[in-house]
């Protein structure tokens, strides 16, 4: 089946009013004419098709950030959607961006939908993914910093969250408390707990609900909580 019509709900949706419908709306609305196809009504999955059309907005947002679109971006974001949807449907997804790239994003109005239709691990989900294409390049640019944190405000994420995974993309022994949400001041049964408290939170099955497409970003995020644990444990000969 063709991506747009993986979103498509013949209006049924909440993604298909407020901003992210108005960004998106006639670009699916010009694909389905130049198709010529004609679109069957279906049930709504309002979780997935949201998330997916949240995704691309907010991709779009973060690749604008700098006022240049990078290969290293472009690479990654084909690298996510082949992942989730295969080659066919990633090549019609990435048509879909090109349009959203060209248009006008009001992240505070985009993030206060999402926030008011998705539940609290999707939009972390969507930060996680956010993080990766910001480091695609191997840096977080200070713009693309800005630009994500002020979604992750508009999300409702809390900012021991937005620290925690904005910390799964730097690699040291402050970042690994920072991601389970701790000093290193703390004692070793504080870090245990704080590792089962974050393994709970985001681990997999949390967003299961958003389908099998998003389960390797899924266990990305969670493999993080994990390799951060274990860096502590041995540099305190933790058993």
């Amino acid at each position: 089946m063709s991506f747009w019509k993986v979103l498509f709900s013949a209006g049924i949706g909440w993604w298909m009013a407020g901003p992210i419908g108005g960004i998106m709306g006639l670009i699916i609305g010009n694909l389905i004419n130049s198709a010529g196809d004609e679109v069957q009504r279906r049930p709504a999955s309002t979780q997935h098709d949201g998330f997916v059309a949240a995704l691309l907005v907010l991709m779009a947002a973060v690749m604008k950030s700098d006022g240049k679109i990078l290969k290293s971006e472009l690479d990654y974001v084909k690298a996510h959607l082949r992942t989730m949807f295969g080659e066919e449907q990633t090549a019609q997804a990435l048509i879909i961006l090109r349009d959203i790239l060209k248009k006008d994003i009001p992240v505070q109005e985009v993030g206060h939908q999402i926030r008011v239709n998705l539940d609290y691990h999707a939009r972390i989900q969507l930060l996680h993914i956010l993080f990766g294409l910001g480091k695609a390049d191997g840096v977080l640019h200070a713009s693309e910093l800005e630009v994500i944190h002020n979604i992750a405000l508009a999300l409702g994420i809390s900012a021991p969250d937005y620290t925690s995974v904005l910390n799964m993309f730097y690699d040291n022994l402050e970042s690994a408390y920072k991601i389970l949400e701790v000093d290193a001041s703390v004692t070793d049964e504080e870090v245990k707990k704080a590792y089962r408290k974050m393994a709970i939170r985001f681990h997999p099955d949390k967003v299961a609900h958003l389908g099998e497409e998003f389960q390797a970003s899924a266990k990305d995020k969670f493999q993080k909580v994990n390799e951060a644990y274990e860096r502590i444990r041995k540099e305190r000969g933790m058993i």
